[in-house]
């Protein structure tokens, strides 16, 4: 029992990274969009590295006594594409146009610090503004509600499949739950503030704003539990413990999930966030610190 609550409360950690985002959005004297670069690029590593030498491993260590050596690559690699192909359905669900990474131009993001500040004509903006080739074009006031809470249900969508990797690793290797807990968080900090911009200038109200971009992050754990809860009821048998087969899938799925998550919301984020090479360098510290972390732990 122990270990389950050490799981969730990573998960929802990792979950809750987006209130975090929503009050960087509310308090910081200026966005630090380098951070946010190197922040997602060194999110992005940790995955990569953590999916490819730890997480895909264990999946085939647990699939061996069930289906031999060969048959343990092959089930693995198909629980790895399987997980892909799960979190490219989902991101198929979302439209394009509620990109919950887009990001935010200075003007957009005074009003949020200081009450006195003028609200910006999003026409002009829009015309007027260099954003990265994903950001929003923020025509009318009235929809700026619709696109806030839309982008809160995308990040809601994608938080479910994520917080189930998260459990899952740290119910295996709580250490290595941590790792992956981390590298969720700072991916969920843009997240958070991509919720609280446009729900704020739809309401002007900071509570619901912040208590949207909480409410998104919130799917991560609640996500977990009931995903954790109906595959343990259907495939853990008499004894509620889930055999080694099953884990080793749901350990194939995981990599596949976070190899996806990195490659097209993590390093495409950096990019749009920052400036030369670096995404790269937080994508090399990020694979450096795991590695480092894995080593110091056998």
């Amino acid at each position: 029992m122990k270990e389950i609550w050490i799981a969730f409360g990573l998960t929802f950690f990792a979950g809750m990274a987006t209130s975090i985002g929503s009050i960087l959005a509310f308090t910081a004297k200026r966005t630090d969009y380098r951070f946010l670069s190197v922040a997602t690029g060194f999110s992005a590593g940790v995955m990569l590295y953590v999916s490819f030498v730890e997480i895909f491993v264990k999946g085939v260590d647990s699939l061996v006594e069930r289906f031999g050596e060969t048959g343990a690559h092959w089930v693995n690699a198909g629980s790895f594409f399987g997980g892909m192909l799960l979190i490219g359905l989902i991101d198929n669900l979302i439209p394009a146009a509620e990109n919950p990474h887009e990001t935010h131009s200075a003007a957009e993001m005074l009003p949020l610090r200081y009450c006195s500040a003028p609200e910006p004509d999003f026409q002009t903006l829009s015309e007027t503004d260099t954003k990265a080739p994903d950001m929003h074009d923020h025509i009318a006031h009235r929809k700026l509600l619709r696109m806030g809470l839309f982008t809160a249900l995308a990040i809601g969508i994608h938080n479910f499949p994520e917080g189930l990797a998260t459990f899952l690793a740290a119910l295996e290797d709580p250490s290595l739950g941590f790792a992956i807990a981390v590298a969720v968080a700072l991916h969920n900090i843009p997240e958070g503030v991509s919720v609280s911009v446009p729900i704020f200038y739809a309401t002007g109200n900071r509570k619901k704003a912040f208590a949207y971009s909480a409410l998104s992050g919130l799917a991560e754990p609640i996500g977990a539990i009931i995903a954790y809860a109906v595959i343990r009821l259907f495939l853990g048998g008499n004894t509620g413990v889930l055999p080694p087969e099953v884990m080793g899938v749901l350990f194939g799925g995981v990599a596949g999930i976070m190899v996806y998550i990195s490659l097209d919301e993590l390093l495409p984020t950096s990019r749009a966030y920052g400036k030369g090479h670096d995404s790269l360098f937080g994508l090399v510290a990020g694979m450096l610190v795991m590695a480092l972390s894995l080593l110091l732990m056998k």
